[in-house]
């Protein structure tokens, strides 16, 4: 069993001084840190096997496209796919879903047809399916959140019918942290016909995900939100719908056989993988869900889920704290606003203490305007964090209460 004093030594970023003070990161929905078996990995192939892949013959492009490939298979076991062609490497989740969303509006889908998502949902998975509905002609549907930040289920399953098509939805809100059921929303879906797009953005690090047990439609999240690098991303589909999807980009490495007027293109997974990819950064997605599962995903949950209950706690003994939501379920994130105190204000403050935090609308300003708001403060602890850190910003907060209470007054 491992500790957070044992792993943290994983971490070099964590050793940092920020204004002169130890870095207390917690800014982890956002972006995670990676650890030194990562780094390794993708130095090492800058190193020693730096060449393009699957087009060359000689040594250094055939290690690389071993690693390349490796890291394929090793995605395809860490969520539980059927074949490693149902892993599209992407540069993110942002790009999972415009690439989804873009071959969908090739014919797939047609006027009239329906999209259903949510009230709290990113940017990334609410822009690119009013940009499809409205090339496509197809309606938008947002299911609406409840005073508490749970998805409206009764709503949701009143506006599926037989004419919506994809129901796009988050796993886990990355403002409220609010987890959504999803085995009862994609079987509802189903029943009705419609394909199912999870965000597992923030839900990588929360829970042991195994996408044949859930049965998603598709499914995508982003490396560095996992211990992975950024640019990094991948869209999980089941192969027999990722073969009805039209490429959305054209070049090198997707073609079968390329005439002057007309190309012919190549099988999963390269088809949907046009151009050079980010190589050393897809190895190293590999690496950092190599490293996450030997860890456990079990037991990273359970420490993030005591460090996130801790932080919950300690808010609530703060008078002047105002939560965002109540759910019934909450993993990797909490959010809040500080009387008098506008959210940037209070992570400035806590960024001159040394702890990193997020402030602002979380490219999820929907969500924040259901609640009256137009930013706040949040805090997302990794299982590299430990109990001495909330402690440590809870106190720092409350100089941050004191300055506001005092400037509040004059």
């Amino acid at each position: 069993m491992w500790t957070p004093e044992e792993i943290r030594r994983d971490f070099p970023i964590l050793g940092e001084t920020v204004n002169g003070r130890n870095l207390v990161y917690l800014d982890n929905a956002a972006t995670t840190q990676m650890p030194e078996p990562v780094l390794e990995k993708m130095c090492a192939h800058y190193r020693h096997d730096h060449a393009n892949v699957h087009r060359g013959i000689h040594t250094l492009s055939e290690r690389s496209t071993e690693e390349m490939e490796q890291a394929r298979c090793i995605i395809q076991e860490f969520i539980g796919a059927e074949y490693p062609e149902e892993i599209i490497f992407t540069s993110g989740a942002t790009d999972s879903i415009n690439l989804l969303a873009r071959s969908l509006s090739f014919g797939l889908l047609k006027p009239g047809d329906e999209i259903l998502t949510t009230e709290m949902e990113h940017h990334a998975n609410l822009i690119p399916w009013q940009e499809v509905a409205r090339r496509c002609k197809a309606k938008l549907r947002i299911a609406p959140i409840t005073a508490s930040g749970d998805l409206d289920y009764g709503s949701f399953q009143q506006m599926l019918t037989a004419k919506t098509r994809l129901v796009a939805v988050t796993g886990v809100s990355n403002v409220t942290g609010t987890v959504n059921d999803l085995s009862a929303i994609i079987r509802q879906a189903h029943m009705h016909g419609a394909w199912v797009l999870v965000d597992a953005s923030q839900m990588m690090r929360h829970q042991v995900i195994n996408v044949k047990a859930l049965d998603c439609d598709f499914l995508c999240f982003s490396g560095h939100k996992m211990m992975g690098p950024t640019g990094t991303g991948v869209l999980y589909g089941k192969k027999a719908l990722l073969e009805q999807l039209p490429p959305d980009r054209f070049g090198g490495g997707m073609v079968d056989e390329v005439r002057l007027k007309r190309a012919s293109y190549g099988d999963l997974p390269y088809r949907l993988e046009a151009g050079t990819p980010n190589i050393a950064g897809i190895i190293g997605l590999g690496a950092a869900a190599w490293y996450l599962s030997g860890l456990g995903i079990e037991e990273i949950a359970k420490r993030e889920k005591l460090l996130l209950t801790t932080a919950e706690a300690a808010l609530r003994q703060r008078a002047s704290v105002t939560i965002l939501g109540e759910p019934q379920k909450r993993a990797g994130c909490i959010s809040f606003n500080v009387q008098d105190g506008h959210c940037f204000d209070v992570a400035r403050l806590l960024d001159q203490l040394g702890i990193a935090v997020r402030s602002g609308h979380h490219c999820a300003q929907p969500l924040l305007r259901a609640f009256g708001l137009d930013g706040a403060v949040r805090i997302s602890p990794a299982f590299y964090n430990t109990t001495e850190e909330i402690i440590q910003t809870m106190d720092a907060l409350d100089r941050c209460i004191r300055v506001f209470g005092k400037a509040a007054k004059r």
